[in-house]
């Protein structure tokens, strides 16, 4: 009798008791279970990837100038359909005194242009005032198959703002004085600084694989983050690059996977180390800004 109330009490206690379980061998990999996890690995490692731009955003400080703002304006509103790809002429226009439509670089706005005020006023009304009110000037166009538009009403103040930034970077007429920043001018341009780093290094050429996507302008911070002295900047131009990012374990993965390189230009490019003191004062230039008050951008038109 106690026996069987003795077993009657240990089947009520072990009644709620969840059973043990022994634990098995792990399941082998086959073939269909390795497929399905390297093509969860690939599409987490594909999504990584097309977030990293907008990730990168929001994330890194991108640099954009009113120059290049106004670049891109220019593309999406038609300006280079007709003054040429980049703003760089060879549209033919039939009927015109010059038989092309005006490029905006190689101080062609000279002969058009005598200020800012002008600038504005071309793209606001096709022509600045005194222009528009002059007859024979109305003549020659009447008779030139393509005329430039009038953009005041789809254009806001700072749009027109960042058109004007972007002709006069890229005038080819903004200059300095001092000795060594004009010879530092030539030779950035004879040595087509400015087709990486935008008109007047203004930024905004495009670099897949780069830190941040594109290559740095001069004006602003990005130029502070990569350039601390003088002695960096002499590097930059005469190595292509500066110990503390090529050697960075970071900042190496991306100087090596970027698809433009800045060239050393001390190998066989520049004639001197006069060269390099000249194309440092020219972007010191830059860097003071002084430039940005001028308002007068030819010396007649």
């Amino acid at each position: 009798m106690r026996a069987s109330v003795a077993s009657k009490l240990r089947s009520l206690r072990t009644a709620g008791r969840p059973a043990l379980r022994t634990r098995g061998a792990p399941e082998p990999w086959t073939a269909p279970r390795l497929i399905a996890w390297t093509a969860i690995l690939v599409a987490l490692a594909e999504s990584a990837w097309l977030l990293y731009p907008s990730v990168r955003a929001r994330v890194l400080s991108l640099e954009e100038t009113p120059a290049v703002r106004g670049y891109r304006l220019a593309a999406g509103i038609g300006c280079f359909s007709c003054h040429g790809p980049g703003g760089n002429g060879g549209t033919k226009n039939p009927g015109s005194e010059e038989g092309e439509v005006p490029a905006f670089g190689e101080q062609t706005q000279m002969m058009y242009v005598k200020g800012e005020q002008d600038l504005r006023e071309y793209i606001l009304d096709g022509a600045p005032r005194r222009k528009r009110e002059d007859a024979d000037y109305r003549t020659k166009m009447e008779a030139a198959a393509l005329r430039m538009p009038a953009y005041r009403p789809f254009l806001s103040a700072s749009q027109v703002e960042d058109l004007v930034a972007f002709l006069r970077a890229t005038s080819g007429q903004i200059a300095p004085d001092e000795a060594l920043a004009a010879r530092g001018a030539e030779r950035a341009a004879e040595l087509g600084c400015f087709a990486c780093h935008g008109p007047l290094g203004a930024g905004g050429v495009s670099n897949p694989g780069s830190f941040k996507g594109y290559i740095p302008g001069f004006w602003g911070g990005d130029f502070d983050e990569l350039v601390r002295d003088d002695g960096e900047l002499r590097q930059w131009i005469a190595e292509g690059g500066i110990p503390r990012i090529s050697e960075h374990p970071i900042g190496r993965i991306f100087v090596r996977r970027q698809v433009i390189k800045m060239p050393a230009f001390a190998h066989g490019h520049v004639q001197s180390p006069e060269d390099i003191d000249a194309l440092m004062a020219y972007l010191r230039w830059i860097r003071a800004g002084s430039w940005k008050s001028l308002t007068r951008v030819a010396a007649g038109g």
